[in-house]
């Protein structure tokens, strides 16, 4: 007979997105480079409603960046 362990159960804690206090345009290029990125990679697949999801998170992106200049 083999004995069964109970998993602990741990709730991972969501992380807080960024109030835009204080936006970081590296990372704001960062995050409309790779929304970019995913947003072709859907586009080229056929997954319509993911790329524009995708272009919208690049175009929120390069706002931040706009508004940390």
């Amino acid at each position: 007979m083999t004995n069964v362990i109970p998993l602990a159960r741990r709730r991972a804690t969501a992380a807080t997105p960024s109030t835009g206090n204080t936006p970081d345009p590296i990372q704001a290029h960062g995050d409309a480079c790779n929304a970019l990125s995913m947003a072709a990679y859907y586009a080229r697949s056929g997954n319509t409603a993911g790329a524009q999801r995708k272009a919208a998170q690049a175009l929120a992106a390069l706002r931040r960046m706009e508004g940390a200049a």
